[in-house]
């Protein structure tokens, strides 16, 4: 029923924006009781003349009632509530979160969400983890609120070191009131960090979180079974061009076929030469970049990054295409493999030199403070120096 309902209207409308604007109008009927279709051509940026067709096929299905203003009937609320999975929402706080309205709300989020973050696995470095704030998080799930890809909706993270996940499912508990046998939505989460995977598994188990988590490399294919099935997808890929290109390809592959989709995008910020090269990237992804925020994430004793990036909000097109389907990538996605350096360092009580590359035991500083000085188990070291490796395995000063 809800592919049929959606289905005829998008067939009998041809509107550009595709069947998720449809859903996107029958929602905002369920919530905004009575407004014109002006208003609603302002609130969702399409012309009028389409949200009076896409009304008009309402009214046929009988899902509209015929009154002054648009109202849904009382089968257009079924379907929105039984179909499209809002039966059981908590409607005034949905409205107060979507209008940004409900700061008290959030905060109440917070101290959850503080103390699962707080125990969190800590970041390995040479796959280019960082840890952003739980403030952050709660931002990322309420991306997902105010571009309609919460409720009812398959939401993949492709890799989630940051547990988004976990956000979005107490968001979910949060409006669901706990009631979580009305939650149609279903998260996935895949990570190649079993650490970060067994984590989110714990918290998704204590708090009835519809999560369900797999470990993979993305270097390797997708499993059939996460294929063309999701309606969104959040990643925080490396911060290298190979690794964002392969990390958007890979949930792409997982993405439904059609457009409009979300793609929630986290990335360092980076000089304009870069950006170009970035946005070009998304050019023959097919994505269109419909919003860019500066320092949208914020993260902890992520130096390097300043401790923020940006988020890009982008949209799938007809011309949205995978090059990677199926295919197995042996390239280098990681800083650390990309620009590798060899670091010397000293233990500060007994002098004993070791170093830290991928080549080395310890691939970084931190692996090396965990595990000890070989000669004194020591866990404190000064960095002497640091050289670049080459092709062929030579070592330049840096």
């Amino acid at each position: 029923m809800k592919n049929n309902y959606l289905d005829i209207m998008y067939q009998n409308v041809k509107i550009q924006e595709g069947r998720q604007a449809i859903e996107k109008l029958l929602i905002d009927f369920y919530f905004a009781r009575g407004g014109t279709s002006k208003d609603y051509a302002i609130l969702n940026n399409i012309p009028v003349p389409l949200v009076t067709a896409i009304k008009n096929e309402a009214l046929k299905l009988k899902l509209l009632e015929k009154s002054t203003g648009i109202h849904l009937s009382p089968k257009g609320k079924q379907f929105v509530e039984k179909e499209l999975g809002y039966k059981g929402i908590n409607i005034e706080l949905y409205k107060k979160l979507y209008q940004n309205y409900a700061s008290k709300e959030i905060e109440q989020l917070s101290p959850i969400l503080n103390n699962i973050f707080e125990n969190r696995p800590e970041v390995d470095v040479s796959v280019d983890q960082s840890k952003c704030t739980p403030e952050t998080a709660i931002k990322r799930a309420l991306l997902c609120l105010e571009n309609n890809c919460l409720i009812g909706k398959n939401i993949l993270c492709v890799g989630d070191d940051d547990l988004i996940s976990v956000s979005i499912g107490i968001l979910l508990h949060t409006l669901y009131g706990g009631n979580m046998n009305l939650c149609k939505t279903k998260i996935y989460v895949l990570d190649s960090d079993q650490r970060i995977l067994d984590y989110i598994s714990d918290i998704a188990r204590i708090y009835d979180l519809p999560i369900d988590c797999y470990n993979i490399d993305f270097r390797n294919p997708i499993p059939s079974k996460y294929l063309c099935k999701m309606d969104c997808f959040y990643t925080d890929p490396p911060y290298t061009l190979s690794g964002m290109k392969l990390f958007l390809s890979r949930g792409l592959e997982c993405l439904k076929n059609s457009v409009s989709l979300n793609v929630f995008l986290s990335y360092a910020h980076k000089s304009q030469e870069e950006m170009l090269k970035i946005h070009k990237m998304f050019i023959e992804l097919g994505l269109s970049a419909l919003r860019i925020m500066p320092q949208f994430n914020r993260y902890e004793g992520a130096g390097i990054l300043g401790n923020s990036s940006q988020m890009f909000l982008l949209k799938t097109t007809a011309a949205t295409r995978t090059p990677s389907m199926g295919e197995k990538f042996n390239i280098p996605i990681y800083t650390g493999e990309i620009k590798r350096t060899r670091r010397k360092y000293v233990c500060k009580k007994c002098n004993t030199i070791h170093y830290v590359s991928f080549e080395d035991t310890y691939s970084t500083i931190e692996k090396l403070k965990t595990a000890g000085c070989t000669i004194c188990g020591h866990h404190f070291f000064n960095m002497v120096s640091k050289k670049e490796i080459l092709n062929g395995n030579k070592e330049i000063y840096k």
